[in-house]
C-alpha cells in the first residue's frame, strides 16, 4: 500500500470525539428524554411528540398561526401541517380564519383539545420532576441557564 492514502484514527489529537461533542451530546440527551416521555403520550393518549408539542403550546400560548406554531416549536412546516392535520381529525384542534391576515389561519384547542391538555400537563411535569430530583436547585438554574447562552449564541452565529 502506497502511503498516499492516510487513515486518521483515533490517536489524531484533531479527531472529533463524538460523544464530547457537546452538539451530539445535547442531540442525544434531547432524543432520550423526549423518547422517554413522547412512549407515555403515545401509549396514553396516542400522541406524536409534534402533536403533543403543538398541544402543549397551544395550551400555553392559545390560538396561533402555522407559521407562528413553527417558530415556538422550532419544527418545520410539513411537521407542524401533519400534526395539525391528525389533530384536527381526532377533535383536538380547530382552526379560524386570521383577523389579522386573511390568508392565514389560527389554529386553537378545542373543548376536547383543552380537555386531553389538562390530562397530559400534569404528566409532563411529573416525568420532569423524576428527570431532574437528583439535582440542586443550584445546578438546575445553572443548566438552564447555559441551555438559554447556547440558545442565542446558536441563533446569533445563524445570522
Amino acid at each position: 500500500m502506497s502511503g498516499a492514502a492516510k487513515t486518521v484514527g483515533r490517536s489524531d489529537a484533531n479527531a472529533l470525539k463524538l460523544d464530547d461533542y457537546l452538539p451530539y451530546r445535547l442531540s442525544v440527551t434531547a432524543n432520550a428524554v423526549s423518547e422517554l416521555i413522547a412512549g407515555a403520550y403515545q401509549a396514553r393518549f396516542g400522541l406524536s411528540i409534534p402533536q403533543w408539542r403543538l398541544m402543549a403550546v397551544l395550551g400555553e400560548d392559545g390560538p396561533l398561526t402555522q407559521q407562528a406554531l413553527c417558530a415556538r416549536t422550532v419544527m418545520d412546516k410539513v411537521t407542524v401541517s401533519r400534526a395539525a392535520a391528525i389533530l384536527s381529525e381526532r377533535g383536538f384542534t380547530s382552526r379560524t380564519p386570521n383577523s389579522a391576515d386573511g390568508r392565514s389561519h389560527r389554529l386553537g384547542l378545542t373543548r376536547e383539545g383543552a380537555a386531553l391538555y389538562a390530562q397530559i400537563a400534569p404528566l409532563a411535569l411529573a416525568y420532569e420532576a423524576d428527570l431532574l430530583e437528583r439535582f440542586s436547585a443550584f445546578e438546575l438554574k445553572t443548566v438552564h441557564a447555559l441551555l438559554r447562552r447556547l440558545e442565542s449564541t446558536a441563533a446569533t452565529l445563524k445570522r
